[in-house]
């Protein structure tokens, strides 16, 4: 879905365009682009890198609510009146992120059409995104989450790309984000590469049969 949204118009091109007030800034790996209880007041675009968004409980447990990448757009809930950050976002790897100012974004998106047909599908798709997750936690087992969450990091879906690479990433954050134990994520990616699923060479490396692990009853 996103690369055909890509290919009909560049957000990335036209966010970057003159005339567009915005900042650009490098984060390191596992740098902190914001903090939960931040204030709430830009819009953010990967250009390069991945970014994972989680939220902090009372009691100090983190539940990683979304990882993302190149494309995706995320920090919209300024435009829906949220004062401050409801969760953080850190960066997964060396990571380029534009910043939009939230005025400045609820602007172009009244004036670019193009612009706002694309954010607009973009959070459809994370909505989509977010009920699949339930389902997944609900109903499947451990294995079959944690092959979903592979393919979905690897940007399963994109044509002619059999095998991709992943954002490094560590099996607590794994298990986090699964909702299992880092042993038993250890288990599974064992099985997994023994089977030819995954390959360590060069970083983890996902293959598109992993999808048989999530369609198997």
């Amino acid at each position: 879905m996103q690369s055909k949204q890509k290919g009909t118009f560049d957000a990335q091109a036209f966010l970057e365009s003159a005339g567009v007030a915005r900042k650009i800034v490098d984060y390191r790996r596992s740098e902190a682009i914001f903090t939960q209880g931040d204030p709430c007041d830009s819009v953010l675009y990967i250009q390069k890198g991945g970014v994972k968004l989680s939220v902090l409980s009372k009691t100090g447990r983190e539940a990683v609510v979304a990882m993302l990448g190149p494309g995706d757009f995320f920090g919209e809930g300024c435009l829906a009146g949220q004062p401050v950050r409801m969760g953080s976002a850190t960066a997964l790897t060396s990571s380029t992120i534009l910043q939009v100012d939230k005025d400045q974004m609820v602007r172009l998106l009244h004036k670019q059409h193009s612009l706002s047909d694309r954010f607009i599908a973009h959070m459809l798709a994370r909505n989509i995104r977010i009920e699949e997750d339930l389902v997944d936690q609900l109903f499947n087992s451990s294995e079959k989450r944690l092959a979903r969450t592979l393919l979905l990091l690897a940007r399963y879906g994109e044509p002619d790309k059999p095998q991709k690479a992943v954002p490094k990433i560590s099996q607590a954050t794994l298990a986090e984000m699964v909702g299992t134990t880092r042993s038993r994520v250890n288990f599974f990616m064992n099985k997994f590469k023994r089977l030819g699923f995954i390959e360590y060479k060069e970083g983890l490396k996902v293959h598109n049969s992993l999808l048989t692990v999530v369609l198997h009853d």
